[in-house]
C-alpha cells in the first residue's frame, strides 16, 4: 500500500492537531490540579478558625473581610445543589477530584504516546516505500543522492 506525498502531509497535519488538542488538554487538568491542590491545602487553614475573620473571595480576584461563623461549609455537589460537610469531608472530596484529574492527566499522556507510536509507524513506513536517501553529490543544488536519481537536478 503506497502511500503518497500529499497524504502523507494530511496524516502528518491530523497528528500535530491531535497532539496540540491533548497538550491543550492536558494543561488544563494540570492547571486544575494545582487549583484544587492550593484549594485542598487552604481547608487545613480553617481549621479551628471560627468566630475568626477570613478573606472570602466573592469574585475574580476580589476579597471581603468576612467572619466564620461555623466549620461546616456548604459545598456544591453540582447542579448548583449545596450539602453540609465538615472540613475533612471537604476534603476528602477534593482529594478525590484531584484522583480523578490524575487519572485523566495519565489517559491524556497515554493518548500523546499512542499518537507519537502512530505518527512512527507511519514515518518509518513512508521511508520504507520511498527509500531515496540523499548525500552531497557536487551539484550545486541541496543533494543528498546516493543512488540513481530521477527526482533531483543533478541526475546521479
Amino acid at each position: 500500500m503506497e502511500i503518497n506525498e500529499q497524504e502523507l502531509m494530511y496524516k502528518f497535519q491530523m497528528f500535530e492537531q491531535q497532539i496540540r488538542s491533548l497538550q491543550q488538554q492536558l494543561q488544563a487538568v494540570e492547571e486544575a490540579i494545582l487549583d484544587i491542590s492550593k484549594l485542598n491545602l487552604e481547608m487545613d487553614d480553617l481549621i479551628g478558625k471560627k468566630d475568626s475573620e477570613i478573606f472570602a473571595p466573592i469574585g475574580r480576584g476580589i476579597y471581603a473581610k468576612a467572619k466564620l461563623m461555623s466549620e461546616e461549609l456548604l459545598v456544591d455537589i453540582g447542579n448548583k445543589n449545596f450539602v453540609k460537610k465538615t472540613i475533612p469531608e471537604t476534603k476528602e472530596i477534593i482529594q478525590n477530584q484531584i484522583k480523578k484529574l490524575e487519572a485523566l492527566k495519565e489517559e491524556l499522556n497515554l493518548g500523546l504516546e499512542n499518537i507519537n507510536q502512530e505518527l512512527t509507524k507511519t514515518f518509518e513506513e513512508s521511508q520504507k516505500e520511498h527509500p531515496h536517501n540523499h548525500l552531497e553529490c557536487n551539484c550545486g543544488e541541496d543533494c543528498k543522492c546516493n543512488e540513481e536519481c530521477d527526482e533531483c537536478e543533478c541526475k546521479k
